[in-house]
């Protein structure tokens, strides 16, 4: 008779027993539709902006760009298709998919599908480390940080208290990791606003809209640092995949299968900072990405992270792209920040979270 107390060698941590919709080889099916909608995605966000262009014109300019044959087009219609709506539209994919991972690491690292890096705190955080630079000019702190350190340290910084002040007797509370995260996301808005007040009009118009989430004014520079820093983090999640799933079941499950827990958590906190501080020196801060795009692929996909990580990129890349196309066609000529949109979607989806939380719904998968 098999002894009670010994796992079998091939037990593993079960990610969740709750029903998906999609498993098996059916996930690749759902990869490769998430890579065709992606690409459909950015072929309309460079066809079609505030302005109107004939198709074949626009798809010469970037046939001459990609192959460097084809016609020399027109100086302003090439400034328009190659530096404006082209490197936009991939930032786009490259911001959504960083918050979705973002998103990803920090449920994982508290267990709380309600974690995501804005409603933590982590992305209000990061943006009041971002205006920190200009403001401060050509100050010693402003050259030795740069936009991206100094929102990648402010995230830092914000992830840690409130993981610290979340905790009680050893112990994460879920009550007290909102409400920390919550508070801590007021107290950096209202750094921001201090900071905000003390612009000029001119720069302080500007600043407003950046900070409402917009991938407006995107460039070719802004890709590679992202670009680099997504594929890093994917890479060292995919590989820390059985760690995540063993973590869903808590600390002492974890050990008690031999997979430490203290590493890969800082691992995860790094991660979840450094992918939010990175999206949010070149967007803004567009929240509520990182909670909805996780939550609807675990209900799609289940919580195995083998799963969840890629299909969260792919799936918020998607989201952002088809959200930046709303933002800039909805009242055209005009253009709206896209974080108008994600949190006028996010705020009903995180209240509906709670409640099905609230009634048992749920689980921290």
């Amino acid at each position: 008779m098999t002894d009670t107390l010994t796992l079998p060698p091939r037990t593993r941590p079960a990610p969740s027993r709750r029903p998906h919709l999609i498993s098996g080889p059916a996930t690749g099916l759902l990869l490769a539709a998430l890579v065709a909608g992606l690409v459909a995605a950015l072929v309309v966000g460079i066809s079609i902006g505030s302005v109107n262009l004939p198709l074949a014109q626009v798809w010469g300019v970037v046939w001459a760009h990609v192959t460097g044959r084809g016609a020399q087009a027109d100086p302003l219609l090439s400034q328009v298709v190659w530096e404006i709506r082209t490197p936009r539209a991939l930032l786009a994919a490259l911001a959504g998919a960083g918050l979705s991972v973002a998103g990803v690491a920090l449920q994982a690292l508290v267990r709380n599908p309600l974690a995501d890096p804005y409603v933590l705190g982590v992305s209000s955080a990061a943006s009041l480390g971002a205006v920190l630079v200009p403001a401060l000019g050509s100050t010693a702190l402003a050259g030795a940080f740069g936009v991206t350190g100094a929102a990648f340290a402010a995230a830092m910084l914000s992830a840690l208290l409130v993981y610290v002040l979340s905790q009680r007797a050893g112990r994460l509370l879920d009550t007290w990791l909102v409400l920390t995260g919550v508070a801590v996301g007021y107290l950096c808005a209202a750094a921001t606003t201090f900071v905000q007040l003390q612009l000029n009009p001119t720069e302080l118009q500007g600043m407003m809209f950046w900070l409402m989430g917009s991938v407006a004014g995107a460039s070719w520079p802004d890709l590679g640092v992202p670009a680099l820093l997504i594929v890093a983090c994917m890479v060292w999640l995919a590989l820390q995949a059985r760690a995540l799933n063993a973590l869903l079941a808590g600390e002492e499950a974890a050990i008690a299968i031999g997979v430490p827990v203290a590493a890969p958590r800082i691992g995860l906190l790094v991660a979840g900072s450094l992918l939010t501080a990175t999206v949010v020196s070149v967007v803004g801060g567009i929240g509520f990405i990182g909670l909805m795009i996780p939550h609807m692929v675990r209900f799609v996909v289940g919580a195995d992270h083998r799963r969840v990580l890629p299909v969260s990129l792919l799936t918020g890349a998607l989201f952002l792209v088809l959200v930046d196309l709303a933002a800039r066609t909805v009242d055209r000529p005009n253009e709206l920040p896209v974080g108008i949109f994600t949190t006028g979607l996010g705020v009903p989806f995180f209240l509906w979270l709670l409640r099905r939380r609230a009634k048992g719904g749920t689980d921290a998968a």
